[in-house]
């Protein structure tokens, strides 16, 4: 009955320990919102700044495969290039070895419990009162954490594994296998991280079995080892859906790490002797080390530290050729292409925080906008096209894009609703409540401009001839509605419309109104005089009548980024 109460003890406190760890960081990544982002997409000016941005997010946050499918994402969005995601993927490396020391703090010889316990009621007035709701997630993590490595540690203590003869056959007789020990022990940190999601829990027992004397250091160390290629593995499956530069970006981490294991593996035990000197050990191979647990998880910590910080001193310099490795590996092909229909921002699926999950829906939103004056301009060439061939290709292409717009406003309804379920503050709820009203009135600009093109269409297949003053108003409607449209693309790219800007558009639908009715008076007064006849009228006055529609259903989109603005 002890041992099982030990066994749960003991898989609780990893439990713990992730959930903690994912708590803090979600707690951090709310406290920051889109600055996170806006970090990673102008501190990577250069390979080195890059590097200082992964290393410092990573630190931040405490995960660094929170910031790698981060930067992942960002490279599908095209708000990252490849060679910066790189740079930020080898910071992040080094910035996960920052949750190793605070183990090597949260394992050691202080008794952490009383400051956890106060930090835990301190969360939890936070959370309740909602004062600081974020920073009262980040504590709770932390003590989350915390506890978790603490009750490890003195569970392990108490199960005595040291003592246990079944534990300690199955380390010596492993250990003995010289460097096939190595790779057998990074084969199972590997697959030990991938399965868990989570390189710090692996750490945390590996920190545990070298301290109580059971495991080897360099045994340990294999182990580590194998935890950054499984950690790899994570970027690698969420690329997957994304796009072929998310993809190149996450092998590229693969890659990196691969190659850190294979040259340390070269020079393996004079580096770990060289790490257990520094601590004042003496390093025997496959033989546990009997020195306090302090020292020895300070050996864990310093050899992730310093292989990490070494690695990316060797592969700093190459970046442009790891560059075009991974091109090499996945090169662009035809079926690779993306298409119009795909979406570009929110492919991968929720980030990491709701906050972050707004961010990229602005974005998706913004190439929505574009594809709808994509299809302005597509109306224009139609109305003035005269060859057939040419004109049933131009439709086809605005029936095609009507159906993309349809498609994009359920995945970017479907994805907002999807961030809706998440812990949002009243500030994203209105962001998700106007994108909401945004979309819908993109998808209206697509119905419209479908609905011009049906109309150009009767028009082109009746042979009906417009007069010389009819083809010269239908070309200034466009281009008062290709002019709004310009601007709201605008906005939606900065997602801000000043008070001026404002005014400019509302000043614009006035204006396109009023001419709107002085076309309406024209056409009947050219009807009765018979410059020509009635239907050629009606279809006349449906395609003036569909632009001014689609004005407004731009206009509405303005005003709802006028309205977010001041909601702030």
């Amino acid at each position: 009955m002890l041992l099982l109460l030990q066994i749960l003890t003991l898989l609780g406190s990893v439990a713990m320990l992730m959930y903690g760890m994912k708590i803090m960081s979600e707690g951090l990544q709310k406290m920051a919102g889109s600055k996170l982002s806006n970090v990673l997409g102008t501190m990577t000016t250069n390979r080195f700044t890059g590097v200082l941005t992964g290393s410092f997010i990573t630190a931040a946050v405490q995960s660094s495969t929170a910031t790698t499918v981060m930067t992942v994402s960002f490279v599908s969005a095209g708000i990252l290039s490849l060679s910066q995601a790189i740079s930020v993927i080898m910071g992040a490396n080094i910035g996960t070895t920052f949750t190793a020391w605070i183990m090597v703090l949260g394992g050691g010889s202080f008794d952490l419990r009383i400051v956890i316990y106060a930090a835990i009621i301190l969360a939890v007035v936070l959370i309740h009162t909602k004062k600081n709701t974020n920073m009262g997630d980040f504590l709770m993590g932390l003590s989350l954490m915390l506890l978790g490595l603490t009750t490890l540690k003195i569970n392990a203590t108490d199960m005595h594994l040291d003592q246990m003869s079944a534990v300690r056959n199955f380390f010596q007789t492993t250990a003995n296998w010289g460097y096939g020990s190595y790779f057998l022990y990074l084969l199972v940190g590997g697959i030990l991280t991938f399965s868990v999601q989570s390189s710090a829990a692996i750490m945390a027992i590996t920190m545990t079995l070298c301290a109580t004397h059971v495991l080897p250091v360099d045994m340990g160390i294999s182990l580590v080892l194998g935890e950054n290629i499984g950690t790899t593995i994570t970027s690698n499956i969420v690329a997957m859906s994304a796009s072929l530069q998310a993809r190149r970006a996450a092998l590229a981490h693969l890659i990196f790490n691969v190659f850190g294991v294979i040259w340390v593996l070269f020079i393996f035990r004079w580096f770990v002797g060289g790490i257990c000197d520094m601590w004042g050990v003496d390093f025997k191979p496959g033989v546990p080390s009997d020195v306090s647990p302090d020292r020895l998880n300070g050996i864990l910590a310093t050899f992730h530290t310093a292989f990490n910080l070494t690695n990316t001193c060797i592969l700093i310099g190459f970046i442009p050729q790891l560059e075009k490795l991974v091109t090499w590996i996945l090169p662009s092909t035809p079926e690779q292409k993306e298409t119009d229909s795909q979406l570009q921002f929110i492919s991968g699926g929720l980030m990491s925080t709701s906050e972050l999950s707004i961010l990229q829906a602005w974005k998706e939103v913004h190439v929505f906008a574009v594809r709808t004056q994509r299809m302005v301009g597509m109306i224009h060439d139609l109305f003035s096209e005269k060859d057939e061939l040419q004109f049933t290709k131009i439709y086809s292409r605005v029936e095609k894009y009507e159906g993309i717009c349809d498609r994009m406003e359920y995945e970017i309804a479907q994805y907002l609703n999807q961030v809706a379920d998440g812990r949002l503050s009243d500030t994203s709820k209105r962001e998700v409540h106007k994108m909401l009203r945004i979309v819908s009135e993109l998808e209206s600009v697509g119905d419209a401009n479908y609905n011009l093109s049906r109309y150009i269409r009767h028009k082109f297949d009746s042979k009906v001839q417009y007069t010389d003053q009819q083809n010269k108003n239908v070309e200034q409607m466009l281009y008062l509605a290709s002019t709004a449209e310009a601007y709201m693309v605008q906005a939606l790219e900065k997602e801000n419309v000043t008070r001026d800007e404002f005014y400019q558009m509302t000043n614009m639908e006035n204006e396109i109104n009023n001419f709107r009715n002085e076309l309406k008076i024209q056409n009947m007064q050219s009807i009765t005089d018979k410059e020509y006849d009635y239907s050629t009228g009606v279809n006349y006055m449906d395609i003036i009548l569909e632009i001014e529609k689609m004005a407004d259903y731009i206009i509405n989109v303005d005003e709802a980024l006028y309205e977010r603005k001041h909601d702030k």
